[in-house]
């Protein structure tokens, strides 16, 4: 699968959705000529319909973020060049991460969560995660996310039985923890660290993660030699990668890729 010389594309899902999401993202990029992977989760490794019947799972409850990290460093490590970083959400985080420790030859951050030293200066984003998720709770448990903030946050351009069947088919259990460690240092990014290209992109009607703070996101970054690039794509919400211009961005990303890479 690696022996080519085309370059090969590692997408990183984000929380809460199951790794499937990617499976139209990787027809579209291999037919491009790009080799793919697209690893889930650890203990996420299943249907999102299983992993919902098995929603007491503690395994996915452990999980934590230096672990992620751990996993994709290992996932990377093993490949025979650094691959082309696309990650979604908290996918973009760990894209920005892993560009930090010079895993990637370049990164796509689509609608990321951003990174701690960012959170820090945003009340509000601050007190969405925490209404997001029932943090008064045991966080030994995982969360599965209600139908209702799918609607809301992810799929708010969505019709209603656009929003039922993406949720589920792909809605899954997630931990909380893995959440609570955005707001810690294993967080936080090196704005000054020189890095490969990156490119942001954010959507307008983005209700979890909105345009603004891709965009403070994107600045922060300060190093001059090295790219840097930011896109708002007009009425896309957080959930892109099933909407319905999902192609276009797909497209756009392939552009860039072309000249960045």
């Amino acid at each position: 699968m690696y022996l080519s010389n085309k370059k090969t594309i590692m997408f990183i899902t984000g929380a809460f959705i199951n790794h499937s999401c990617w499976e139209e993202w990787i027809t579209f990029f291999e037919n491009e000529g790009y080799k793919t992977v697209a690893p889930p989760w650890p203990y996420k490794n299943e249907t999102a319909e299983t992993l919902r019947q098995s929603n007491s799972n503690s395994k996915i409850a452990s999980i934590r973020l230096k672990d992620l990290l751990d996993y994709y460093t290992e996932i990377i490590e093993k490949l025979p060049e650094k691959p082309i970083l696309i990650g979604h959400s908290y996918g973009g985080l760990l894209t920005q991460l892993l560009l930090q420790k010079d895993l990637g030859s370049a990164g796509i951050c689509m609608h990321s969560i951003p990174p701690s030293n960012l959170i820090y200066f945003n009340f509000s984003y601050y007190r969405k995660i925490w209404s997001t998720f029932d943090f008064f709770h045991s966080r030994k448990k995982n969360y599965l996310l209600p139908f209702k903030k799918w609607q809301y946050y992810f799929t708010n351009q969505m019709c209603f039985e656009e929003q039922k069947a993406t949720y589920e088919k792909l809605v899954i259990p997630e931990s909380k923890l893995v959440f609570c460690d955005i707001f810690s240092n294993s967080a936080k990014i090196d704005f000054k660290k020189k890095h490969a290209p990156i490119l942001f992109l954010s959507g307008s009607e983005d209700h979890f993660v909105a345009a603004s703070i891709q965009y403070a996101n994107f600045k922060k970054y300060k190093n001059i030699h090295s790219i840097t690039c930011y896109k708002e794509f007009k009425d896309n919400q957080h959930f892109v990668l099933n909407q319905q211009n999902w192609e276009c961005i797909a497209a756009f990303i392939t552009n860039c890729l072309e000249k960045i890479t």
